[in-house]
């Protein structure tokens, strides 16, 4: 008998209950898989987008078709241009009214801002909270598998006058290996969040640096 299907009979020999603890960690293994990969490639997507913007912008020296390029393309802004495209746009509506305090402008502009902002950070810390629980919890899910496999195998024991070695070694056997299966959903989720999270915050903090500069390049052409 192989190592692979001593591996599966370990689970097809297992309790009900143990079985069902090692469905949700494969599920949750999966779905985390898929997060994890998901992820990757949105905080990938997003500071590419955000080095690409800043070049741009910096290189603009009229504001105006910068915005022009975003609100006619085709793609949906996202990051640092959605929140460049929030601001322009409520500075030029305000801007065109009567009478209208600069500091207003301002005020709108950046509370505009804000608010794209807020969003723009909800979409990158998505799943993120997901992860951090399949981290945390995996191990005492596994665990409890393991428990229950292991007081079934020594109830198991009171019902015989002689107990040995190979009797209880399978049942322990099946039930470590819901531990075992917490650990491999776990692990990688643990792993991907503290990155993920640092990551999230270094692009939160461009995106709160860039809002603070445009804010002073529109309070000088309010002012002008």
């Amino acid at each position: 008998m192989t190592a692979d299907h001593s591996f599966l009979d370990l689970i097809f020999n297992a309790s009900l209950l143990v079985q069902f603890v090692m469905l949700i960690l494969v599920v949750a293994s999966i779905v985390s898989w898929t997060m994890i990969f998901n992820k990757r490639f949105l905080l990938k997507h997003s500071k590419n987008n955000a080095d690409i913007f800043e070049e741009r912008f910096w290189s603009s020296e009229d504001l105006s078709p910068l915005f022009t390029r975003i609100t006619s393309s085709r793609y949906e802004s996202s990051g640092m241009e959605k929140i460049f495209e929030a601001g322009y746009k409520e500075f030029s509506r305000l801007q065109k009214q009567e009478n209208i305090d600069p500091e207003a402008t301002l005020e709108g502009s950046q509370r505009a801002m804000r608010i794209a902002m807020n969003k723009e950070v909800d979409h990158l810390e998505t799943n993120l909270s997901f992860l951090a629980t399949v981290g945390s919890t995996s191990p005492y899910i596994g665990l409890f598998g393991t428990v229950w496999g292991i007081m079934n195998s020594f109830q198991a024991l009171g019902t015989v006058q002689q107990a040995t070695i190979a009797m209880v070694a399978p049942g322990i056997s099946e039930a470590l290996v819901a531990t075992a299966m917490g650990l491999f959903a776990a692990i990688p989720a643990v792993i991907a969040y503290n990155r993920y999270s640092y990551d999230v915050e270094r692009l939160i903090n461009r995106y709160d640096n860039f809002l603070e500069e445009f804010v002073a390049i529109l309070h000088r052409h309010a002012h002008s």
